[in-house]
């Protein structure tokens, strides 16, 4: 394994749509674990390939039971409403009001290429949304309502 440089959001490439994954192979097994490594250290709760510089449809999350895998993920559900504070690994100190949905339900495939469904609510939800946001070009700062300041404390 080894650490990947986290590709800031002013890089082209961020900006770009993902490309679907075919071959499930070493070297998705390779760069999923590079994620995890670089997520691990980074501190963080998702991170998308695009995030490392590969224009792949895949990300990870870090869950409660250890770190996620999702290849070429389709939100095939999504409801209710959450919103609040978000950052991202691509943008240091940033943080962003966004709007999410509650609830999603995912549908992905792991690094072997088996397909699988996958459920998250909350923060769960809120990362998918994120990272597949990722996977076509959109980045926080483009989702986000307003910019949150560090001295400004959203209204309960």
């Amino acid at each position: 394994m080894a650490l990947r440089n986290i590709v800031p959001d002013t890089d082209p490439i961020m900006h770009k749509k993902s490309k679907e994954v075919t071959k499930f192979d070493d070297k998705l097994a390779m760069l999923l674990d590079d994620m995890a490594e670089t997520l691990d250290v980074a501190n963080g709760i998702g991170l998308a390939a695009v995030q490392v510089g590969i224009l792949k449809k895949a990300f990870i999350i870090h869950t409660e039971h250890g770190i996620k895998e999702f290849v070429n993920p389709q939100i095939i559900e999504e409801d209710g409403i959450q919103e609040g504070g978000e950052g991202c690994l691509s943008i240091k100190g940033y943080e962003g009001f966004v709007k999410r949905p509650m609830y999603v339900m995912v549908k992905a495939q792991d690094r072997y290429g088996k397909e699988f469904i996958s459920f998250g609510a909350e923060l769960m939800a809120r990362a998918v949304c994120h990272e597949t946001d990722h996977l076509y070009g959109i980045t926080i700062r483009e989702k986000a309502e307003y910019e949150i300041l560090p001295d400004e404390e959203l209204a309960e």
